[in-house]
């Protein structure tokens, strides 16, 4: 398994597709996060952002191997193990957005509460900026394993799917990635600091979940 995270990872870094996802994270950022803004919400608004970056990045990881190429691995070493190195690949890189994203937000931000009267503590902030940012990650990869191939393999239904679906967890009130950023937004007001961590372990779940489901069907397709 090392050696094809290696191999995906180099994919990825030649193919230069990331660069769109981390131009987007960036976006988000450079529009919604100001020097001198509460932490909390600043660092709620960083994970957020993640989500559907994380989606992109999926999909980009598990279309980016030719197909001559993806046969020869698959063969070597089975269909559903080089496609969990893909989604695997493409979570790592979007924990590294997100870790470089909530440590430029935290070093910016006021470390005050929303009234910028109660003082929050900056690394129980981080933390619980690193475990939101994680959080949503995690969801953000489990719509791009469900979004795109083997499950949706044509570009015209996948690219809309994996889109709107990531908008969707990204709002629902049911969702844990949502639960995750309202609990930073809700604890700027208070001026605590929530630790994300049932919303962290639900996505966990459905991370898991999602990618077993299209590394079985992966192997079945193939």
């Amino acid at each position: 398994m090392i050696a094809l995270l290696r191999y995906q990872a180099a994919l990825l870094v030649r193919s230069h597709r990331w660069l769109p996802p981390l131009l987007l994270y960036g976006a988000f950022l450079g529009i919604g996060v100001r020097s001198g803004q509460p932490i909390l919400d600043s660092l709620g608004y960083a994970a957020a952002a993640l989500l559907p970056v994380a989606a992109w990045l999926v999909r980009v990881c598990v279309t980016n191997e030719p197909a001559a190429a993806r046969s020869c691995a698959a063969a070597a070493v089975g269909p559903g193990r080089v496609h969990l190195a893909s989604v695997l690949t493409a979570l790592g890189a979007a924990l590294v957005l997100g870790t470089a994203g909530t440590l430029f937000v935290a070093a910016v931000s006021d470390p005050h509460g929303a009234d910028h009267r109660h003082r929050v503590p900056v690394p129980e902030a981080t933390v619980a900026g690193l475990l939101a940012a994680v959080a949503c990650a995690l969801l953000g990869a489990a719509v791009g394993a469900l979004c795109n191939r083997p499950l949706l393999r044509r570009p015209g239904w996948a690219i809309p799917s994996t889109m709107g679906a990531a908008l969707l967890v990204s709002v629902a009130g049911a969702s844990p990635a949502n639960a995750a950023v309202s609990g930073l937004v809700d604890g700027s007001h208070s001026g605590t600091v929530p630790m994300p961590l049932l919303p962290l372990a639900l996505t966990g779940a459905a991370a898991a979940g999602a990618t077993a489901l299209a590394c079985a069907l992966s192997s079945r397709r193939s």
